[in-house]
């Protein structure tokens, strides 16, 4: 496997979802970043999460920094709007199965590779990752219950109330979105890049935070749940008033470890986005090119989304439509990191940079 620029130049080479005109000029709008971190969210809509008696932590957030009130998910269900948050596209994907999974291939996590034109959940085409790692760059997925740093497995789950299925994991790759990538799964320092949040304890006490990082805690902590006999009360799917709480309470930690930190109290821009993959129902709401009458971009849900950062902007509001595709787009222009990738790049479809959530103010 190819590593750095050599990797990337061949990536890009590939990169059908990548725009022809590239190296493409780097759009000034949004101010430089040293760190942006990336929180995952689970399943469920703006109203239920700007509720402050549903979830006081995130929306009190909301009211004291950013609040994109009009973002929005790609598709239905999870998997995909993880890919599209990293590679601008959800690569024809609109299911959860497992990321090795292609057309003809069979076993638990593949029931669909049987479907009329079913995608490669390999995809062969860069990731903003890609992008940092040429450009001399770090980053991380960070992801609660990992068994091991740069594990491939599917799922990982307590054995106190383990029945053998997805239904029960607390760690699920579906919520990945990195291991996707052949790059990722093919990387030689997977295990430095793919890593749980005891690495996450470790870097925040030691001050050796990535420039980028996925930060993903684990199916009860955020707000998926779970469903079986032993699974705690607060994290049954089904529960929804405590499932919530329980997620919010866990951001708020996290948020506050994170500013915790000295580089949220350097002179350095730094932020902390919260964000979801998609609605809590099926419902089509989306946006900046997502295609309707595509099975695997046709909207997935309005969904909450609060930048929160050290030197940006308090008591914002933004009613711009976003989606991933937007929050890939201002991360890239936020490291100075091109090409555009796939829709990020599709400012005709509404693609356009969070500018107002991530400008500063010092």
């Amino acid at each position: 496997m190819k590593s750095g620029l050599a990797a990337l130049v061949t990536a890009l080479s590939l990169c059908g979802a990548c725009h022809a005109a590239m190296p493409q000029p780097i759009d000034r709008a949004v101010p430089r970043y040293s760190q942006i971190f990336v929180i995952v969210e689970e399943n469920k809509n703006y109203e239920q999460i700007l509720d402050p008696k549903m979830a006081p932590n995130i929306s009190a957030l909301a009211a004291k920094y950013g609040n994109a009130t009009k973002f929005y998910g790609e598709v239905h269900p999870s998997e995909a709007n993880y890919v599209a948050l990293l590679g601008g596209d959800t690569f024809g994907i609109h299911d959860d199965d497992g990321f090795t999974c292609h057309a003809g291939s069979t076993g638990s996590f593949c029931e669909g590779a049987g479907a009329p034109g079913y995608a490669d959940h390999t995809v062969r085409q860069p990731h903003i990752g890609d992008l940092l790692t040429a450009a001399g760059k770090t980053w991380k997925g960070y992801y609660e219950d990992l068994p091991a740093p740069g594990s491939l497995v599917f799922t990982a789950s307590d054995p106190a109330f383990d029945d053998g299925t997805r239904k029960t994991a607390l760690y699920a790759s579906k919520h990945s979105g990195f291991l996707n990538f052949a790059s990722a799964q093919n990387d030689p320092h997977r295990a430095d890049h793919i890593v749980g949040f005891d690495r996450l304890t470790r870097d925040l006490a030691a001050g050796s935070l990535p420039n980028f990082a996925v930060i993903v805690p684990n199916q009860c902590n955020e707000m998926h749940g779970l469903h079986g006999p032993k699974v705690p009360a607060d994290c049954d799917g089904l529960n929804v008033g405590p499932l919530i709480a329980r997620g919010d309470k866990v951001i708020g930690e996290l948020v506050r470890k994170l500013q915790a930190s000295t580089v949220w109290k350097s002179s350095r821009n730094v932020a902390i986005v919260i964000t979801f993959d998609e609605g809590s129902g099926k419902t089509r709401e989306g946006c900046c090119a997502v295609t309707p009458d595509a099975p695997s971009n046709f909207g997935g849900g309005h969904i909450p989304t609060i930048v929160i950062a050290n030197h940006g902007p308090r008591g914002a509001t933004d009613d711009t439509p976003y989606n991933h595709y937007s929050l890939l787009r201002t991360m890239e222009d936020a490291f100075g990191v091109h090409p555009y990738l796939g829709h990020a790049a599709d400012t005709d479809n509404g693609v356009v940079p969070m500018v107002k959530l991530f400008a500063t103010v010092k």
